[in-house]
């Protein structure tokens, strides 16, 4: 597998943190860069050099070091790595499970105890840096428990210490990232709303916590929670039929996870998992799609609507978010259907 040419990576490029030619100084700056490791240099001229650019929360890097190195960090406690050898091939060894990443191929790391990383000489690698702050907030959108604990503080979010994205959803992988990437800003001034570029950060995080090897394993065993996922794909479509016009005949009420899952007929952990399986989303993001699809369908039939109303009528009570919802449905603001097809 080779995803890498896809990827449009010059907004990473164009923001050089630093280049250098000493294994010393290398070591210094990639300390402070990304965490405290230690380095031992094999083979090849070292020739270190990273990219750095950031999003909101998440930390977008390109790193090589020239010479083969072997890496050994502490173990991460506030972030997870994300990993793609862009040129070269790299060994990781997390919590004792070894992985052999080659070039284009994806890994997430976390280890909670271990890790030793070793770069082939001419190694050149996209890294993400990803909170665990970020990962404990969809964490619940994955978690196994049938009931969340009392105070959410005392959640964890949960991630095996290595894994491979597999080459299934390999692609769906890399179209999320090249959107992350296209949020680069040109520059270190960015425009768009942290709120706004928090939702993709959030997706991003939960694509990672959803396709782990465990959790996987784990829905397709099924558990007291998923016994109602194992239907066909009918039955499935028939739920999420009745959902849907429970929630059109409903677009002006305020609507929780637990009203959307008793009009489904199953648990809250269910409609999640036949939500994103049929529709390819969680099931708030699909009512807010179809309050989102109402809205337009107003738009375009009352020229002489007010936008605001608009969002206001079908539940949106913050302009700037639903402006930025529409475009992300749509491609355009509300304001700019009212001129075009008026």
């Amino acid at each position: 597998m080779d995803v890498s040419p896809r990827l449009d990576l010059s907004k990473i490029y164009h923001n050089p943190v630093f280049h250098s030619h000493s294994a010393v100084e290398s070591h210094h700056e990639l300390n402070r860069a990304i965490t405290e490791h230690q380095l031992r240099w094999g083979r090849g001229e070292v020739s270190t050099a990273l990219y750095r650019r950031e999003l909101n929360r998440i930390s977008m890097m390109i790193l090589s070091y020239g010479a083969e190195v072997e890496v050994q960090p502490d173990a991460f406690k506030d972030f997870v790595l994300v990993q793609m050898p862009l040129r070269g091939v790299a060994e990781i060894e997390s919590d004792d499970v070894p992985l052999r990443l080659e070039r284009g191929e994806v890994a997430v790391v976390a280890p909670r105890r271990s890790i030793r990383l070793l770069w082939q000489p001419g190694c050149e690698q996209l890294i993400l840096k990803i909170p665990t702050e970020l990962l404990r907030q969809v964490s619940c959108q994955t978690c196994s428990l049938s009931r969340c604990p009392s105070v959410a503080t005392d959640c964890r979010p949960w991630i095996d210490p290595v894994f491979k994205i597999q080459p299934g959803i390999a692609a769906q992988w890399q179209a999320l990232l090249q959107q992350l990437l296209s949020l680069l800003p040109p520059n270190d001034a960015s425009q768009l709303h942290p709120a706004w570029l928090n939702q993709f950060e959030q997706t991003a995080a939960l694509f990672l916590q959803a396709h782990q090897p465990s959790v996987l394993e784990r829905d397709t065993r099924g558990g007291e929670d998923l016994a109602e996922v194992a239907v066909s794909s009918a039955m499935a479509n028939t739920r999420l039929a009745k959902l849907e016009d429970y929630i059109r005949r409903r677009l002006f009420a305020p609507l929780s996870l637990a009203d959307l899952a008793k009009a489904a007929g199953v648990s809250p952990r269910t409609l999640n998992v036949l939500c994103h399986r049929y529709r390819g989303v969680a099931p708030m993001i699909l009512l807010r799609n179809l309050r989102l699809e109402a809205a337009r369908d107003k738009l375009l039939a009352n020229p002489g609507v007010s936008v605001t109303e608009v969002a206001l009528e079908y539940g949106f009570g913050h302009l700037g978010r639903f402006s930025a919802y529409y475009r992300e449905r749509f491609g355009e603001l509300p304001r700019q259907t009212l001129l075009v097809r008026h």
